[in-house]
């Protein structure tokens, strides 16, 4: 879904479980909440408050614990 980045909720390293706030995303004018698939790390993040997504691209990885 393509929109803008109103807030990111985590952080690169940190631990989330299935259904945690990943970030919010304002897309025709409706806000939706994208949340974590899994349980995991949070990884790569790319996401940044206020910056534009387009459909496909990915705001993090969630992988498994080291």
């Amino acid at each position: 879904m393509r929109g803008t980045i109103l807030k990111v909720a985590v952080h690169d390293g940190d631990a989330v479980s299935e259904g945690d706030l990943i970030v919010v995303l304002e897309a025709m004018k409706m806000e939706q909440a994208i949340t974590a698939h899994r349980a995991g790390v949070v990884a790569r993040l790319k996401a940044v408050a206020g910056s534009r997504w387009g459909n496909g691209e990915t705001l993090c990885e969630i992988v498994d614990p080291t």
